[in-house]
């Protein structure tokens, strides 16, 4: 159609550098092992760490929520959409998280950039990890505040942006709790310090976090003993959860002010109940079946071990993220292909998503993953590493 060469001429640049891949289409429930074109692979992409995709718990819940309240809300929250269902899970996920109120978000993306865009004024500074994920990015863009950039997990230079910025009325320091490329965990004892030192506020994404950190999965700030020094906990029910989207936990004056701010949440639709239900569900297992958490990290030192022996470099992963560095773009691409081909599904990482020359295989385990299905992994990796000289 006219008016879209220059975005035709993109894709073709992007199918000469091997790096254009269409969407997969997955044809069977989300597990340890998946359907992809026919054919059974073991999955090493998704998010599904505790494997509460397929949980009997929250499949029951979810059918029982339709049946009692329906397929959807009908509205947002603000108008006709608050069930009082909505009510109750948030009640339950602040009590969770030891913060006095939380509130639900349509998605992850949409709790960082409904924050960010809404609390902070042109008098007001964001301070920011260089490798914060894209939803915070977003939500920098679309505030008025001025903003400085960090380097990754360095004290030294956060301390100079916060020696510099201390007119501001407020500074926001944000970081991941869980770097999602690279699997590393944010210094957030010395950020606390360093942001209590210069009277600043701070903000912690724990994304890939919750339900895999801390007692029971509450995450970082758990994790660490941090409660009460950290004043905005925001998360996905996408990732570990097994479901679907985002929250904000922090005071109730937090709450309250983003209800009638930020725009994500005025403008979208209520989740259905069936999420809803299904979240609730999923908070039950973290609570009464901790041991599913316990297996998560089993299979990640297992894999990671597996991976360091073959001599992958596996980078500084402190997680069940563990990425396969492989540097150029089009070879990461070749690899992930030769592992599917080997029974493998895990997906090549490249430019924009990583910086370039960062490329890799980003693979995630869940506590699903069988001993069996981790050491056939092992093997295709280790055949395809050889195969294309990567070891």
């Amino acid at each position: 159609m006219k008016g879209f060469t220059h975005l035709e001429q993109e894709i073709q640049e992007w199918k000469a550098k091997g790096t254009f891949r269409p969407l997969t289409e997955i044809e069977s429930s989300q597990g340890a092992r998946v359907v992809i074109n026919g054919k059974e692979v073991i999955q090493l992409s998704a998010n599904n760490y505790l494997g509460l995709t397929t949980h009997p718990r929250l499949k029951s819940a979810a059918l029982e929520a339709v049946e009692k309240y329906g397929a959807g809300t009908g509205s947002v929250r603000t108008i006709a959409g608050t069930f009082s269902m909505h009510e109750e899970y948030e009640q339950r996920l602040a009590k969770f998280k030891h913060t006095e109120a939380a509130l639900v978000f349509q998605s992850g993306f949409t709790a960082n950039v409904g924050v960010v865009a809404s609390v902070l004024g042109e008098n007001d500074v964001v301070i920011s990890d260089e490798l914060n994920h894209a939803s915070i990015i977003d939500g920098i863009r679309l505030t008025k505040a001025k903003r400085r950039i960090y380097r990754h997990s360095d004290l030294v230079d956060l301390e100079k942006a916060l020696q510099e910025t201390q007119e501001a009325r407020v500074r926001l320091v944000i970081t991941d709790g869980v770097f999602s490329m690279d699997g590393d965990i944010a210094l957030l004892p010395e950020i606390v310090e360093l942001a209590e030192k210069y009277d600043a506020l701070v903000m912690v994404d724990d994304a890939h976090a919750s339900g895999v950190l801390g007692a029971n999965g509450r995450g970082t700030v758990d994790h660490f003993g941090l409660h009460g020094r950290v004043h905005i906990q925001v998360g996905t029910l996408s990732k570990a959860i097994g479901v679907l989207g985002g929250y904000v936990a922090g005071p109730q004056v937090l709450k309250d002010y983003l209800i009638h701010r930020a725009r994500p949440f005025l403008f979208s639709t209520s989740h259905p109940p069936a999420v809803t239900a299904a979240c609730e569900a999923a908070l039950d297992v973290l609570l009464q079946e901790p041991e599913v958490i316990d297996r998560l990290w089993e299979n990640a030192r297992f894999l990671k071990n597996g991976l360091s022996q073959l001599g992958f470099d596996i980078g500084e992963s402190q997680t069940p993220i563990t990425p396969v560095m492989i540097g150029d773009d089009a070879l990461t691409m070749q690899f992930s292909d030769e592992l599917f081909h080997e029974g493998v599904y895990a997906q090549g990482i490249v430019f924009p998503t990583v910086a370039k020359g960062k490329a890799r295989i980003r693979t995630i385990v869940s506590a699903i993953h069988t001993q069996e299905d981790l050491e056939l992994a092992l093997q295709s990796f280790a055949s395809v590493g050889k195969k294309l000289g990567v070891i």
